[in-house]
């Protein structure tokens, strides 16, 4: 399935489907495209932004999709700069499995706040990532900034 309807084998898809829920970890749904908290974050706030449709290629997604995106990563900017006063982000895409796309047939651009030295020795030496935030609490901490 590359386009269109919802697959239920897609991450992305089924936590659209429960949005809303209490432990859910989608932050806004749009018009076109939704955010989403990455369940397994490389910092904390570390969200997604994806089209509501199953949809794998930039090709495949329509102007719309793609202007919301870019809308919705903006205001990601902003409400990253009020509540975690990172010193930098990350904000791209990782198209196919080489690229590092964990989610390979359903596009998504992550979004992640930096700081000065973030990295440290656990997830080189020991590959563990020390999170110091729930997804859940994420998620309730950035709805705010997209409810404007």
């Amino acid at each position: 399935m590359t386009s269109g309807a919802k697959d239920p084998g897609c991450v992305l898809c089924r936590a659209l489907e429960g949005a809303g829920g209490p432990d859910s970890l989608v932050v806004h749904v749009g018009a076109h495209d939704f955010v989403v908290m990455n369940r397994y974050p490389y910092n904390p706030g570390h969200i997604m932004i994806a089209p509501r449709r199953h949809v794998g290629t930039l090709r495949d997604a329509t102007a719309e999709e793609l202007t919301e995106m870019m809308s919705l990563a903006r205001r990601t900017e902003e409400a990253f700069r009020e509540t975690y006063k990172p010193d930098g982000m990350n904000i791209g895409m990782n198209l196919g499995r080489p690229a590092g796309a964990g989610v390979a047939d359903h596009i998504h651009l992550h979004a992640v706040p930096r700081w000065s030295g973030d990295t440290n020795f656990m997830g080189v030496v020991a590959e563990v990532r020390v999170i110091p935030e729930d997804a859940v609490a994420a998620a309730a901490r950035l709805r705010p900034y997209f409810a404007r």
